[in-house]
């Protein structure tokens, strides 16, 4: 039996003196080298995670300790961490060192978190699968000939296979959710503003959102309550109070719950997914919660409504990788052009440029209108939608998937249905509100499952006590 499976195990091996903080790092470390081959890691910090072990064993025993005093956190290679190399999963970054720490990451060190290590992911977090990083794919531990899910493919491996106690990720169209569900964890994307982007590699930047992946929705609760809330380096993150969400996880009263008739009809549903999905609605209809159908007619909008506008922000926020000021630069240059044209050639992978090119032609002048203006639009239609229904209903449940993981190179020459797997997550990131995956069975090749719950903004403590009570209902 593994041991450290949640923060509470480490908390009471901790108080009742039965482990110290560096030999947690030591377990930890061990599994990760035994794990190798999954690929979850792609640096280890294991001078620095132990050095931090000891100075949290010295706050323990003067009764100093932060409430994160314990745990350990793989952080994805998109988050920046002062004097250790960042370069998202990409060769364009290759050798970069962080002068500065981001807040998320920052606040958890503030609270005696420990760092293990940076986590592989699709490059600059664009991808549904893993397999777009210069780094190597990531083995998903439930069957290593298939997906993790991505683009925070190594951060929902380090959780599965117990080489951290939680790791952070990135959403910005279903990156924390879809590999949550492909592995069996519980992954939240935030209200867009709740978790301030100050040091996070930008994809698109009114999308991106810092999420966190764990085994249970205690610890997750926990960590994005400590992330969470005003950052002065960050303008767009919001000033509103930040709830203690991990104690406020009863759940006590009867909810509205809404379930959205066109992603269960969904052609591109798995039909164990389709059965698990009605099947909790059911239960949920038995437990006294009133659950009803709501009609979404724009939901076939919503992906291409995604793929412009994040495309387009990629397009701008990627142009700072040149070979000028960091990273890598070819060394075939031979004058200015040829430096910008090959460096850029050659560092970023094909996916990263596929993207850059489709967001550089959505903003040119011919098609700005045609394309990124309607888009804008369509956005607004989007989310007001949204609110409007949670205006109505505590809950959206809907899947997070269409389908389970996928086997390697199942879409990989298919861009378009590569895209569709985000199907069912891009609607919570268009319209900015928060949306938490929950490991929901298995299929039958043993697979997990995830179920998505939606609420309005800011309200991730109502989100993650439905999500507990949803959680310990499955389990009866």
């Amino acid at each position: 039996m593994e041991k450290f499976l949640s923060f509470d195990d480490i908390t009471k091996s901790l108080e009742n003196r039965e482990t110290d903080c560096k030999a947690i790092v030591n377990y930890y470390l061990q599994n990760i080298q035994t794990k190798a081959h999954l690929n979850a890691f792609v640096e280890v910090y294991t001078d620095s995670a132990l050095a931090q072990a000891v100075k949290v064993d010295e706050k323990i025993a003067s009764g100093k300790a932060g409430r994160l005093a314990g745990m350990v956190v793989g952080i994805k290679d998109v988050l920046v961490y002062k004097d250790h190399e960042s370069n998202a999963s990409s060769k364009i970054l290759k050798g970069f060192k962080s002068q500065f720490t981001a807040t998320a990451v920052q606040r958890l060190i503030d609270e005696d978190a420990i760092i293990i290590g940076r986590l592989n992911c699709d490059e600059f977090g664009m991808g549904s699968s893993n397999e777009n990083s210069a780094h190597g794919k990531v083995l998903n531990a439930a069957d290593e000939t298939r997906v993790p899910g991505g683009s925070s493919g190594g951060s929902a491996v380090a959780v599965q296979a117990n080489l951290c106690t939680v790791s952070l990720g990135t959403d910005t169209g279903g990156s924390v959710r879809q590999p949550a569900a492909f592995t069996g964890l519980v992954g939240i994307k935030p209200t867009y503003s709740r978790v301030s982007r100050w040091g996070l590699i930008a994809y698109a930047s009114s999308f991106d959102t810092i999420g966190v992946l764990s085994r249970n929705v205690r610890d997750n609760a926990l960590v994005m309550e400590i992330m969470a809330g005003p950052d002065n380096f960050d303008s767009t993150a919001s000033k509103k109070p930040v709830p203690h969400y991990s104690e406020l996880l009863h759940f006590g009263k009867r909810a509205k719950i809404a379930y959205i008739t066109e992603t269960i009809e969904s052609d591109a549903l798995q039909p164990e997914i389709k059965g698990n999905t009605l099947a909790v609605l059911e239960k949920l209809r038995q437990e006294g919660h009133q659950v009803e159908e709501v009609h979404f007619p724009l939901l076939k909008y919503t992906l291409p409504t995604y793929y412009i506008l994040t495309t387009a922000e990629a397009s701008s926020n990627l142009s700072r990788f040149d070979g000028v000021k960091y990273g890598y630069r070819s060394p075939n240059a031979h004058n200015l052009e040829s430096m910008y044209k090959m460096t850029r050639s050659e560092g970023f992978g094909d996916e990263v440029k596929r993207r850059i090119m489709l967001g550089t032609f959505v903003l040119s002048a011919s098609y700005y209108d045609a394309y990124f203006t309607k888009a804008q639009k369509v956005r607004r239609l989007i989310k007001e939608f949204t609110e409007e229904v949670l205006n109505k209903f505590d809950y959206i449940i809907m899947p997070t998937t269409p389908s389970t993981a996928f086997k390697f190179g199942e879409h990989s020459n298919d861009p378009v249905a590569m895209y569709l797997e985000d199907l069912f997550t891009v609607q919570a990131s268009v319209s900015g509100v928060p949306a938490l995956s929950l490991p929901n069975g298995i299929d039958n090749k043993g697979l997990p499952i995830g179920i998505q719950i939606m609420a309005n903004s800011f309200k991730e403590a109502e989100l993650y006590a439905f999500g507990n009570y949803l959680m310990e209902l499955n389990s009866n």
